[in-house]
């Protein structure tokens, strides 16, 4: 696996200053903490998907060797509602006995050990009154909801381009339910000192789990601290105050000692949510020579009784190529499922397979190269409003990627490519991905010896905060980087955003560069006060920093160590807040542009058995500035390897009889293994973003995007057989 580095966009390929703590054991994770007297904590779940508790009994866990408390809606505490953050989150648990579906938590036991709590929980025994279940999306009787978020989009005449289209496209595609599958099994660790609450948590923004457990348990939101300093990953589950939190918290208080709750992978399942499955409906006119007149993408997604988590798939559609019709609409429809939620890529990685499939289908029906035809509707600007886009390399991430690849050598016919038994397949889709920033802070301190630390309470899931965040800082004030410490994790630091939606880079990072620059602007007014100073009555603007020394512009001699005038003001360490608050479109009068990418890929299909085989991706990223290429790197990797998962594994399977999750184990949810995934060769192009000072574009989840309709765009390339549904399976082959 290799990667073409490019200095002029890529930061140094630093290893992982968390590694060594990571490699040793020394970094402790949620589960890892066991403090005295802690009591461990056990669910129990519904086994029916719609209805109510007639009757609870508790008798024989109440019994049970070492059981603390048993806590059911009948004696649980009342709890405040869940306050409104930029996402909702679950009501609080055991509230009332309406069933609302299977797996929903409706009870908890505490007792000393893990193993009596676990088996105290199997000795409850339910009667429910069944209530029959909205399982099916298709069902006339569930509640649809239209454009929640107002994110529908509409400009030129659609209905008249189509209509007047020498070539349309109308197809549907669609995808399955996938589940998030961490490595690391969430946890909570509650404890209580008198009104305040210390959690160690899995999760991925400290202060949101911090404001709403406070809501809930009427505490100030300053009396509870959440910590959160490492993540067994996450892919968009720790984003939600999910209800084993709320359980943990209400259990130690129960019981007077802390509670470790800790979920198993069945519970992950249908505790942590999971990608909602989606329905795409798109038709596409052209001319004949392949350019796009018209788009018009609807989907359709599924949603629990009570959540709002929303993923609008069309919206690929409307930044992704050039066209003057376009109309994109988005519905929901509740079902009796567990709750929906993020996962890697949300609603861009259903709607990008669904469009990049037609826009495929498009150029096998023009007669026109796959990739000719993404050129060829390249958007030069924003489609919508006109605007020019802060940056956006997608063209030259086809060109290059082709050319790495060999698109060229490719046979254009249909199953005239193979090996022995294998139909070979080229597939190529492109990638524009969303964009997404949300306010952050840190804070920055210069230690007395020249070191320094820098804090917020963002979380790192794994994805290498730690690392670029020292980089930067220490970029910025003239140091090494092992002389720079993160501090993270901890909801009593500044306020920090969600590490999700490829946005906490461009969030911290630009907090980080303005506390920064508001440091350095402290040690100018402070060595300017000093007569004897080299730098004395230097302006700010006049001043450079390198190796933790300020001088002139231009005369490296002219100048005195931070430690230096730390020393001299008698000060043993100076500190500055910066904070990131997203530009607008109108202010800096372009629009945002996330992501971009194209993807490359070889299939091998064995034309007796269907069996599927992905023998090499080329996958080429617009990342705006790449802050470490290493990790970087990793990411898309990463990104890739759940992209083929998603296009040949992943599935969540539902009981339509019984709303249960049927393959909620790793030895029944198929996930890709090592021997799955083929070379993978990652480059990045592009130039710095013009939306943030630091010049970044999140890329933690673009890896994913655009690799599943690139295997299906090859397979029709191999095969001649156009799958429209994920995962794509051996059977779907076969004739």
């Amino acid at each position: 696996m290799t990667t073409i580095q490019q200095p002029r966009i890529l930061g140094a390929g630093v290893n992982r200053v968390d590694g060594p703590l990571k490699v040793t054991g020394q970094a402790r994770y949620p589960n890892d903490f066991n403090l005295p007297g802690m009591a461990y904590a056990a669910v129990v779940r519904s086994t029916i998907p719609s209805g109510r508790i007639r009757r609870m009994d508790t008798t024989a866990a109440e019994k049970s060797p070492g059981v603390l408390e048993v806590i059911t809606h009948e004696n649980a505490d009342h709890l405040g509602e869940a306050p409104a953050t930029f996402i909702k989150n679950p009501q609080p648990p055991l509230q009332d006995d309406v069933i609302r579906f299977y797996g929903q938590y409706i009870a908890v036991v505490v007792a000393d050990t893990q193993q009596n709590a676990t088996a105290a929980a199997r000795r409850i025994e339910v009667e429910y009154d069944r209530h029959e279940a909205l399982l099916d999306p298709h069902d006339p009787r569930a509640e649809r909801i239209k454009d929640p978020w107002g994110e529908d989009t509409a400009w030129g005449d659609v209905r008249t381009a189509l209509n007047r289209a020498p070539v349309m496209i109308d197809q549907t595609y669609t995808t399955s339910e996938n589940t998030n599958n961490p490595l690391g099994l969430f946890t909570t660790v509650a404890s209580w000192d008198g009104d305040t609450l210390t959690l160690h948590d899995s999760n991925q923004w400290p202060n949101m789990i911090q404001q709403v457990v406070a809501a809930m348990f009427g505490v100030p939101r300053d009396a509870v601290r959440v910590l959160t300093p490492f993540v067994g990953g996450g892919f968009g589950a720790g984003l939600r105050c999910w209800s084993h939190i709320p359980l943990a918290v209400m259990a130690a208080r129960h019981v007077g000692r802390p509670v470790k709750l800790e979920l198993t992978r069945p519970e992950m399942f249908t505790g942590l949510g999971h990608r909602t499955a989606s329905i795409n409906w798109i038709r596409l006119g052209a001319t004949r020579d392949g350019r796009l007149t018209a788009i018009e993408h609807e989907s359709l997604t599924t949603l629990p009784l009570d959540g709002d988590e929303y993923e609008p798939c069309s919206s690929v559609s409307t930044w992704s190529y050039a066209s003057p019709n376009v109309t994109t609409r988005d519905q929901q429809v509740r079902l009796n499922i567990p709750w929906t939620n993020f996962m890697r890529a949300p609603g861009d990685a259903q709607g990008n397979f669904a469009l990049e499939s037609a826009i495929d289908e498009l150029a096998w029906e023009v007669g026109l190269d796959p990739l000719e035809i993404r050129l060829l509707n390249y958007a030069e600007v924003d489609p919508k409003t006109g605007r020019p886009w802060s940056s956006n390399a997608l063209r030259q991430c086809l060109e290059v990627g082709a050319r790495r690849f060999g698109w060229s050598e490719r046979n254009p016919e249909i199953r005239s490519m193979r090996d022995g038994h294998e139909l070979v397949g080229y597939g190529v889709a492109g990638v524009s991905f969303f964009w997404y920033q949300q306010p952050c802070s840190a804070r920055v301190i210069v230690k007395g010896d020249g070191s320094a630390y820098v804090r917020s309470a963002v979380t790192d899931i794994g994805t290498g905060t730690y690392t670029i965040m020292a980089q930067l800082a220490a970029g910025l004030l003239g140091l090494e980087v092992d002389q720079v410490e993160m501090q993270l994790g901890d909801s009593s630091m500044p306020v920090g955003t969600a590490a999700g939606g490829s946005g906490l880079t461009a969030a911290l990072g630009s907090a980080v560069h303005d506390a920064c620059g508001r440091l350095i602007q402290k040690f100018v007014d402070l060595a300017g006060t000093d007569p004897f100073s080299p730098l004395a009555n230097v302006p700010f603007e006049d001043v450079e920093v390198s190796e933790g020394r300020l001088f002139r512009k231009g005369e490296p001699t002219r100048g005195e160590s931070l430690a230096r005038i730390l020393a001299v003001h008698g000060l043993t360490e100076l500190s500055a807040d910066g904070s990131s608050t997203p530009n607008s479109p109108e202010q800096l009068g372009m629009t945002p542009a996330g992501a971009r990418g194209a993807r490359f890929v070889e299939v091998r299909v064995d034309e007796d058995l269907g069996r599927i085989r992905v023998a090499r991706i080329v996958t080429v990223n617009d990342g705006g500035r790449i802050l470490n290429e290493k990790l970087a790197r990793s990411q898309i990797l990463g990104g890739t390897v759940g992209g083929v998962g998603m296009a040949l594994f992943e599935e969540t399977v539902t009981d339509k009889d019984t709303g249960r999750i049927a393959n909620a184990t790793f030895g029944d949810y198929l996930i890709p293994v090592n021997a799955d995934i083929p070379d993978v060769h990652i480059e990045f192009v592009g130039e710095p973003d013009a939306f943030n000072p630091i010049g970044v574009k999140g890329i933690g989840e673009i890896g994913l995007v655009g690799v599943a309709p690139a295997i299906a765009n090859g397979i029709f390339h191999a095969t001649g057989k156009r799958i429209r549904a994920l995962p794509i399976t051996m059977d779907m082959l076969m004739d």
